[in-house]
């Protein structure tokens, strides 16, 4: 009977350490990147034009990932939105022609949704490096103009797909929506005043209101270390 030296013990082990990679899986908690693209606005100068007048956007992102499925994002955003009568089919009231064009900043969360489990890691548990997600989360919005500034509650809704690109690199774009609450986004000074409600129709917090999108390609970095042991329900996947 062939005996087994203490060498090819250790040898046999290292071989079945490194042929269960789940073991020294290293998954990550939070993500930091930066995202640009462009910014549009809806409103009573752009009622259904998607994309009309896309202008610069950029900003910074950092995500918590609570799990595979579910994150919490936060975002401090600059872009620009502009618009004007100009080529519209609506008639305003007097014929009356009024134009715009503000930065804006906004500082807001989301929750994310991942369709997939979302990683490079843990394909046991059918983990994908690419997954589309949706998000709803809330902002507060500022904004500067020519005489007059604006401040209000965002409302964002969107939908992206992210990208492991290698361990610890993401990318992603995403497409949102940010309802605002109060109309006169796009009132800037007393020359475009009529923009504010031009057709004096009482509305609600749901209607006559303004928008504004971001397209936006990003990059975030994973950092944070969790802890996690193999089979451990903890792991939320």
């Amino acid at each position: 009977m062939t005996s087994v030296s203490f060498q090819q013990i250790v040898v046999l082990i290292s071989l079945f350490a490194g042929s269960c990679p789940i073991l020294r899986a290293q998954e990550y908690k939070f993500e930091i990147g930066g995202a640009a693209g462009g910014a549009f606005y809806m409103g009573d100068v752009n009622k259904n034009e998607p994309f009309k007048g896309m202008n610069p956007a950029f900003g910074g992102v950092f995500r918590y990932n609570a799990n595979l499925r579910w994150a919490v994002k936060a975002n401090l955003m600059w872009g620009q939105v502009s618009g004007t009568t100009s080529g519209e089919d609506n008639v305003y009231p007097g014929n009356a022609q009024a134009s715009f064009r503000r930065n804006l900043f906004e500082l807001g969360g989301q929750m994310e949704f991942n369709f997939f489990p979302y990683s490079n890691k843990y394909t046991y548990a059918n983990a994908k490096r690419f997954t589309p997600y949706v998000l709803l989360g809330l902002g507060a919005t500022g904004a500067t103009g020519s005489g007059r500034t604006f401040a209000g509650i965002s409302l964002p809704v969107g939908a992206g797909v992210k990208y492991k690109i290698r361990d610890r690199i993401n990318i992603g774009c995403e497409f949102s929506m940010r309802k605002l609450f109060v109309d006169g986004f796009d009132v800037t000074d007393d020359s475009n005043a009529l923009l504010d409600n031009p057709y004096k129709i009482n509305g609600s917090i749901w209607k006559n209101n303004d928008w504004y999108s971001f397209l936006l390609l990003s990059v975030t970095w994973d950092f944070g270390l969790r802890c996690s042991q193999c089979n451990n329900s903890r792991l939320n996947l």
